[in-house]
């Protein structure tokens, strides 16, 4: 019987990402999207973070509530999955820095 998942190429696209972030996006308790590295913020952001140069995914919480925006977590991943850097609410805003992962296919069976 197969698992219930959120999108049926995430194992191929990125071969390199731990179970643990897997799961929690198949689960749909956290949220991936592509890097805007074409943006501005992108830009000035990457020469003040070491390795978000690399990134081309973030992962963070859809649950988490704007008021604790500042302790959330982001996990920036390369183009294999595998984590370039964390970074906290407190020291970047991704807002108008992401974009919907156009490679990941969404499952149909949701």
């Amino acid at each position: 019987m197969k698992q219930n998942v959120k999108f049926e190429n995430l194992e191929e696209e990125l071969v390199d990402l731990q179970d643990v972030l897997k799961n929690s996006l198949q689960n749909e308790v956290l949220e991936i999207r592509k890097v805007d590295k074409t943006c501005d913020k992108f830009h000035n952001l990457m020469h003040q973070f070491c390795n978000l140069d690399a990134a081309e995914y973030v992962i963070f919480s859809k649950f988490m509530l704007k008021d604790y925006h500042d302790s959330e977590t982001f996990v920036f991943l390369d183009s294999t999955g595998k984590t370039v850097c964390n970074l906290s609410g407190r020291d970047l805003n991704l807002h108008n820095m992401i974009k919907e992962c156009d490679n990941l296919v969404k499952s149909k069976e949701r």
